[in-house]
């Protein structure tokens, strides 16, 4: 029988404080960006603000209070608001693969020709002191703004091929990673599914044997304050 013993469903759970940095439009808030093959979903805990969204189908904004429970599929580009003092607990598919990679920030495209290209306009200098950490996780959201400020404006004018552009450029750019994730994946949500699979084989022919290897998980997070795409984050190691 397959054993599963990540969180249900193979999800990935943090806490976020979102970023109040004010961007070039007056706004506050985080680094848009889009997920491949994830779905993600937040519950807010705490403040207000809204989250912006982008698809082929165009532009929304979706406010957020506490208690609301809001959830997007791959390919949609989002960005966190920040009115005030926004918390969120960010729920995210495929054993938190979004914070593994599978996702683009919507830079300029100037910045998406390869991946050593965008990997110099993203990447955070982890072994430095937290202020150059936090200059380098607002330069970024400050491209990812400006970029997404222009797909925005693209799609609202009628014009569907920048953000086509944009998908192409993000898939090119997490293309030579896409085996790596699927091992994730095996060994996270298909591994969950397949344990359910072969639980309910077992109840159809009368047996109750997995019942017997029940058990807790408890944890705190491992890590606090990490300087995120749309904020700073609590992380789990499950």
């Amino acid at each position: 029988m397959v054993t599963f013993e990540g969180l249900p469903g193979a999800v990935a759970v943090s806490h976020l404080s979102v970023y109040d940095w004010l961007a070039a439009d007056g706004l506050r808030g985080g680094t848009p960006h889009l997920h491949l093959t994830c779905t993600e979903g937040y519950v807010v805990v705490g403040g207000s603000g809204s989250v912006q969204t982008l698809t082929a189908s165009g532009y929304r904004e979706t406010p957020l209070t506490p208690g609301a429970l809001v959830w997007f599929t791959p390919g949609t580009i989002h960005r966190l608001v920040n009115e005030d003092g926004l918390r969120l607990v960010v729920l995210m598919q495929n054993s938190g693969l979004p914070e593994a990679g599978d996702a683009v920030l919507t830079l300029p495209p100037r910045h998406l020709a390869d991946p050593d290209t965008y990997r110099r306009a993203t990447a955070l200098p982890l072994s430095e002191p937290e202020a150059v950490q936090e200059r380098a996780a607002l330069a970024r959201r400050d491209l990812a703004v400006e970029g997404f400020l222009a797909l925005r404006d693209a799609t609202e004018n009628g014009d569907p091929e920048p953000l086509a552009a944009f998908h192409r450029a993000a898939a090119a750019l997490v293309r030579p990673r896409a085996a790596e994730w699927r091992g994730r994946w095996e060994k996270g949500a298909a591994a969950a599914a397949a344990a359910t699979g072969d639980q309910l084989d077992a109840l159809e022919a009368g047996e109750a044997g997995h019942l017997a290897h029940a058990h807790v998980h408890a944890e705190r997070p491992s890590a606090h304050g990490a300087f995120g795409m749309c904020g700073r984050l609590d992380v789990y190691r499950t």
